[in-house]
Order: C-alpha cells, then sequence, then structure tokens
C-alpha cells in the first residue's frame, strides 16, 4: 500500500511539518526558481521557505520566458566576483525582490546559463563564513547555505536580525527526521563530517 503524503507540505503523513512552518510576512519579496531535479528530494528546503513566508513565490522549470521574473527591484541572490555584500542593500528605501535560484551548484549555474535576463541582473552574496545546518551534505564551497538557510540569512540581514529564524524550525525538524530514520550509527558513519 502506497504511503500517504501531505499535500501542503509533500512530506509522509507521518513525518507532515505543517505544524511547524510558520507564516511570516517580509517586506522583500522572494522569488525561488527550482530546477525540476529538486521537486523530489527529501528536504527541498524551497519548498519550506515558499510554505513559510507570506511574499515568496515557488517557480519551477529550466526555462522562464515570463518577462516579470526580472524588474527593476529584482536582485539576483547568487556568488560571483560582480556580486555586492548584501548587507550593504539594507536599509533601502524601495522594497526588495530576492531571486534565489534552487538546485546543486551546476544545476544553478545552468538556469543562469539557460536564462540570460536572470544571469544579467545583479548579484548579491551573503558574508562569508557562514555554517550550514544542513547535517546530511557536505557542501561543495566553504559557506555553501541549503536554499531555506539562504533566505533566511538575507531576510535577517535585510530586515532585522534574527525576524526569520523561525523559518529554521521545520528545516531543523527535517534533518532530525531523516536522521532519525537512517539511525544514528549509519549518520554517524556516512554524514558526520565533524569529524
Amino acid at each position: 500500500m502506497p504511503r500517504a503524503y501531505c499535500p501542503r507540505c509533500q512530506r509522509p503523513d507521518s513525518y507532515c511539518l505543517c505544524s511547524l512552518i510558520p507564516c511570516l510576512p517580509s517586506r522583500t519579496r522572494v522569488l525561488i526558481l527550482q530546477h525540476p531535479s529538486e521537486t523530489r528530494h527529501a528536504l527541498n528546503t524551497a519548498r519550506l521557505a515558499a510554505l513559510s513566508l507570506e511574499n515568496a513565490e515557488l517557480r519551477i522549470g529550466e526555462q522562464f520566458a515570463d518577462p516579470s521574473i526580472v524588474d527593476p527591484s529584482s536582485y539576483l541572490l547568487f556568488p560571483g566576483p560582480e556580486a555586492v555584500p548584501l548587507a550593504e542593500l539594507a536599509g533601502s528605501a524601495r522594497p526588495l525582490r530576492l531571486i534565489v535560484p534552487d538546485g546543486t551548484w551546476r544545476k544553478a549555474r545552468k538556469l543562469l546559463y539557460l536564462n540570460p535576463a536572470l544571469a544579467a541582473l545583479p548579484r548579491v552574496s551573503l558574508p562569508e563564513g557562514a555554517v550550514s545546518r544542513y547535517r546530511l551534505r557536505k557542501a561543495s564551497i566553504p559557506g555553501a547555505l541549503s536554499t531555506l538557510e539562504a533566505i533566511v540569512t538575507a531576510l535577517n540581514l535585510l530586515e532585522g536580525t534574527g525576524r526569520f529564524d523561525a523559518l529554521l524550525k521545520p528545516f531543523d525538524a527535517l534533518i532530525d527526521g531523516q536522521i532519525r530514520a537512517m539511525g544514528e550509527n549509519i549518520f554517524r558513519r556516512n554524514h558526520d563530517f565533524q569529524r
């Protein structure tokens, strides 16, 4: 018999996270562009972010032809030599729109390659030295965060430190649930990168 899934968080009913998902307003609009291969990922942090923020939208695809994706208030949250530190935009008089690619680094770069208008947006970056709570994956580059963690960090920089930390509660529960499901010994042997 197939497992029953929550239609909202798309987790198995026995691991539903909906009671932990906040509903937070933000001045900053967040558009998450998710690579299709990420939709079935067990952790899918982009979906958690979209469910948690009133002013967030999640679009799935590789190419986005809709011209509304790019507007004058848009900034691409993606590192690069031309990226401006996000903290420099804090206190902006006008509301900003952050566009956040979601996928592995390779797939996120592919999204930019396939969408030149997106790649041409001004880029913003997070401060160096961030430490991920994502204990199930080893980051391919130092300071790499999950999509949800990057959004929380960005919004806290733009709108007030700690204001968006509640978004991390379902994320932490999700990771803890995955560790419990695999067993502590398997986690320590294969995923404990703190050693």
